[in-house]
């Protein structure tokens, strides 16, 4: 008996990385960056980060404090 991982890469083979979408980069935290992201530049340190991330940056890198106005 053979694993079904085995199997599969027997029949189809190994994952074609030519199909893998082409990356443009890695941000701050490690994430991927892909052509089209939005993105955030810091000048002041050239850091570079996913948009949606900019208040998780904010809060690691400057201790940036959110909150809602009462």
């Amino acid at each position: 008996m053979e694993h079904p991982t085995i199997t599969q890469l027997n029949r189809k083979g190994y994952l074609n990385m030519m199909a893998q979408p082409e990356h443009a980069g890695i941000d701050y935290f490690g994430t991927e960056l892909f052509p089209g992201d939005d993105i955030v530049e810091d000048p002041a340190t050239g850091d570079v980060v996913l948009k949606e991330d900019l208040e998780k940056y904010l809060e690691v890198v400057y201790d940036f404090k959110f909150s809602q106005a009462e």
